[in-house]
């Protein structure tokens, strides 16, 4: 009865779904870019009014709500990106954002020990924004349907990291939980666009890495995660996090306290918030079109895998968005595991908007890995092997009034060591077909 209520939770949630980061309305992208953009200052520039509800919003002040350039969490994006989504006014300034996506996927990940599934990702989540004099108070909530999935989630050759039914993951992707965010923020004026923030809750998102994968314009067609996850961005649903900063239009520093074990295969539920680990991060905006990014952080025992090592995780990214329908990421991590050794991680992807209708994306990573072999009995037990993975995309865009359709499909192939070829094949790949459904882009 229990999943079955807060099924019927997350269901309503997913009807007007997120305001994602990357979820910009590609026939608006075109707009030229506003100098100083920025997600915390008062100005209509950049904003994506794409899919707004307009009832109610009659003799609104709209100041304050200028949502470019966020990012997931306290995560910030390149200014020319922008959220879509729908709007509703509140009365005042309160303004009410609600996106999100359905997402129905088939893959076929080839080989030994590839699979096939038919499954659906599904996000969705609400931002209530209220500006007042000196500041605004933010709050958010993103749910999924994911935790319908088997725990084991979906095939995806050479991705690690979680558990399903008490043993590690290996060449599958991990469901999210049903609570992806349940936090809010409070920004106070210090300076001429400048504030002072405080974010955090029961379910959020610590100062650590680029904006998750979902987030982002470069990633927003590609349906399958990137088997870096866990090099970058696996910190995106944190039990428990405090988050505290200074943010200005082209640059934000802040710090975070957060529990560092990594979420368990019981999806259904929130688990118990603590602080234990903590982590910096600095951004830089130099133009509306790029977002530069640094941040390191120590990791109380992320993984059920290691449970007696805790992790240094450093990241730096750039990523670039043209206002144009062109986006990129390049990305760069160290885990290092204490005690341990280093395990490093890159990252390229991009997403193109050829026109209104037709897209490309792709995405190479390459991975230093000792997981592929959990077995304590096998020879290649905590081997590591460094992989590299090749993905190329297309999708055909339906915009349906404040809705969008994507239909579309991936091809990927690997780069590997050939000690690997008995238990992967000498030639593995990954494809997969979509539908993706959403209120945004």
């Amino acid at each position: 009865m229990t999943k079955l209520l807060l099924a019927g939770a997350a269901a309503l949630a997913l009807l007007p779904a997120p305001a994602l980061a990357q979820d910009a309305a590609p026939d608006q992208a075109a707009a030229p870019p506003a100098d100083d953009s920025s997600p915390d200052q008062g100005s209509m520039k950049g904003m994506n009014m794409s899919g707004m509800d307009m009832k109610g919003m009659k003799g609104m002040d709209m100041s304050g709500m200028d949502m470019s350039g966020q990012g997931s969490g306290t995560s910030r994006l390149p200014p020319n990106e922008k959220m879509g989504g729908t709007m509703l006014g509140l009365g005042g300034q309160t303004m009410l954002m609600l996106s999100g996506y359905v997402w129905p996927i088939y893959t076929d990940q080839t080989g030994p020990r590839g699979d096939d599934k038919v499954y659906a990702q599904s996000m969705g989540m609400a931002m209530l924004t209220a500006p007042f004099t000196g500041g605004k108070v933010t709050l958010n909530s993103m749910m999924s349907l994911e935790p319908a999935m088997k725990h084991d989630g979906y095939p995806l050759l050479y991705a690690t990291g979680e558990e399903a039914k008490g043993q590690p993951l290996v060449d599958r992707q991990h469901p999210h939980d049903l609570f992806m965010e349940l936090s809010g923020r409070l920004d106070l004026d210090i300076a001429n666009k400048t504030t002072a923030f405080l974010y955090g809750g029961p379910v959020a998102e610590p100062a650590l890495g680029p904006s998750a994968f979902m987030h982002r314009a470069s990633a927003k067609y590609n349906p399958e995660a990137p088997i870096t996850h866990h090099w970058f961005d696996s910190t995106h649903i944190s039990y428990g996090v405090v988050t505290a900063g200074v943010s200005a239009p082209k640059w934000q520093f802040e710090a975070s306290a957060f529990r560092g074990q990594e979420p368990d295969e019981f999806r259904w539920n929130i688990e118990t918030p603590r602080l234990d680990s903590w982590s910096v991060r600095a951004t830089f905006a130099p133009s509306p079109a790029w977002l530069l990014q640094a941040s390191h952080g120590h990791i109380h025992a992320p993984e059920a895998a290691h449970p007696t090592e805790d992790e240094n995780r450093t990241t730096i990214s750039a990523q670039y968005n043209n206002g144009s329908g062109l986006s990129a990421m390049a990305a760069f991590s160290v885990k290092d595991r204490v005690p341990g050794r280093n395990f490093s991680a890159w990252l390229g992807e991009v997403n193109w908007d050829l026109t209104r209708r037709h897209t490309l994306f792709g995405r190479i990573e390459n991975v230093d890995n000792d997981e592929l072999f959990p077995n304590p009995a096998d020879p290649l037990h905590d081997v590591a092997f460094r992989v590299t993975k090749l993905q190329a995309g297309y999708a055909y865009r339906l915009p349906l009034g404040p809705a969008n359709l994507a239909l579309g499909g991936t091809a990927a192939a690997f780069l590997k060591p050939d000690a690997l070829d008995a238990a992967y094949g000498k030639s593995p790949m990954g494809y997969t077909v979509f539908a993706k459904l959403s209120l945004g882009d």
